[in-house]
Order: structure tokens, then C-alpha cells, then sequence
């Protein structure tokens, strides 16, 4: 592996930053585990790697206290699985048998878990098409939810402001949905059913995009989303319809919540299809 390797408990902490190219791919798919479930795993992945090794004859337990520095013992006990190793233990053993952590995940799992979209060329983004619920809830976007993907040019992207509230730096930015028919015929002719509609979720202020005029929204309403016009009624959201023939919403904002966590983001661009 090269300089593939780094240290494992700098990965159990978070730190992938500099990691290997993949780094992202581990982080997301690290990232759905408890850190009990992750180290177990990993654990366990590192046995059947050295037992392979000492299979094929490239590797003896000895040999391979030797070159950590452990006792015989020690290794012998970890491979039998009486006892484990401590994330300083691990890192010894994945630096001197030129391993990376990486080859301690399942491709599969990888690949189901991965959120990072093909790569872009210089004009245009990859934006992620998701179902709403998704949206509301998942910071990072598996492949596995991922129903469709849309270019938009970086350079309209970057015109967009973003207005964060709580903490949502982690969040990826940008994803799409599509309107239900309810949305599409409450809020007609903004939108119609079917309508993509791209979601900046950096942006789940109520302050006014644009001066004296409303901006959309899409609001977590559990177990559904809704797009509607939106504002702040003491502790309550009026959802609005752009359609005057369906009726005003009033929700109770969640206990110990703010008006902002209710807002999976701001509708920053629709794509009707006609």
C-alpha cells in the first residue's frame, strides 16, 4: 500500500482529512457506526488479513511479534480471538504489514455507503437527487439513497447565499427532490407535481433571501416534507400555499427546537418539466 497507511486511532477520532484519497469513502462508511460496532469490526477484519497472510506462508506469529514488538503471546491471543488490541495496537500492526485501514472495509459496504458522486469537470457540480426524507435528515448522502444525479454550473452555485442556522457546516449543501402532487398543486404555478426542486440546506434562516419577498422552503413536518411559504407565529411555523385554494398549516415547533430545525433548506431552483 505504500503510503496508504496512517494511523487508526487518528481514523477512530475523525481525523481523515489527510488520510488517503478514499478518505471520504471511509469516513461515510465508518460513519454509520457506533465507535463499539466500527473497532469490532475492524478488529475482526485484521485477523482474517494476518491469518490469510500466515496461510500462505508470508507471515508466522513470531514473525510478526518481532517486527511490533509484541509478545508472542500477545499475538497469539489476538489471532485466537481470546483477547483485542488496543487502536495503538492496531496501528503497530497495520504500519509494519503495509496495510491501511482500507483493507479492513468490505467493498460492498463501501460502495452501498459512499456519498461522494462522480467526479465534475470544471464548469458543471454533480448535485444528488434524493427522496425528501433524506434530505431532512442525512448530513452526508449514501449512495444506496441516491435516486438520480443533476449538473449545475458551479458558477450559479456560488451565487447562492447561504444563511446557516444551528450547526450545519457538515451538512453536504446542495440536493435535490421532487415535488409531490401535493406540493406541486399547493404551491401551482410555482410548481407542479414532479417538479425538481434544488434545496440549499445552508440556508434554513427565516430572514429573507430577497428584500419583500417571500422565499420557499422545505419543511420537516414528520413523517412528511412539505414546500410552503413559512413564518414564525411565537412557537409555531405558518406553513403558506402559493395556491389559494388549499388550506394554511400551523405546526408546533418541536420541544427544546428552534424554528431552524424544522427547515431542511431553502428552494433555490426549480426544474419544471414540460
Amino acid at each position: 500500500m505504500g503510503a496508504g497507511f496512517r494511523s487508526l486511532s487518528r481514523v477512530m477520532t475523525g481525523f481523515l482529512t489527510d488520510f488517503v484519497p478514499s478518505y471520504a469513502i471511509a469516513r461515510r462508511y465508518m460513519g454509520d457506526y457506533t465507535p463499539s460496532m466500527k473497532f469490532k469490526v475492524l478488529q475482526d477484519n485484521l485477523r482474517k488479513a494476518l491469518r490469510s497472510r500466515i496461510d500462505e506462508g508470508n507471515l508466522t506469529g513470531l514473525g510478526l511479534a518481532q517486527q511490533t514488538g509484541f509478545k508472542q503471546a500477545h499475538i497469539s491471543n489476538f489471532l485466537n480471538r481470546k483477547r483485542g488490541l488496543s487502536i495503538e495496537g492496531m496501528d503497530k500492526v497495520l504500519n509494519v504489514q503495509r496495510l491501511s485501514v482500507l483493507d479492513l472495509l468490505d467493498p460492498a459496504e463501501i460502495n452501498m455507503r459512499a456519498s461522494i458522486p462522480p467526479p465534475s469537470d470544471d464548469e458543471f457540480e454533480n448535485i444528488l437527487l434524493v427522496d425528501d426524507q433524506v434530505a431532512a435528515t442525512s448530513p452526508l448522502l449514501m449512495s444506496r439513497s441516491v435516486k438520480d444525479m443533476l449538473k449545475f454550473k458551479k458558477s450559479f452555485l456560488q451565487t447562492l447565499r447561504p444563511q446557516m442556522e444551528g450547526n450545519r457546516d457538515r451538512w453536504e449543501r446542495f440536493v435535490l427532490i421532487k415535488a409531490n402532487a401535493r406540493d406541486g398543486m399547493g404551491m401551482y404555478p410555482r410548481i407542479l407535481p414532479g417538479t425538481t426542486i434544488l434545496v440549499d440546506r445552508h440556508y434554513n434562516s427565516l430572514k429573507p433571501y430577497r428584500k419583500g419577498e417571500a422565499s420557499m422552503y422545505v419543511v420537516d413536518k414528520r413523517p412528511v416534507c412539505t414546500v410552503r411559504y413559512v413564518e414564525l407565529a411565537g412557537t409555531h411555523l405558518v406553513l403558506r400555499p402559493h395556491n389559494p385554494a388549499y388550506p394554511v398549516e400551523v405546526i408546533p415547533i418541536d420541544h427544546g427546537k428552534k424554528a431552524s430545525d424544522h427547515l431542511v433548506g431553502r428552494v433555490s431552483y426549480l426544474g419544471i418539466e414540460t
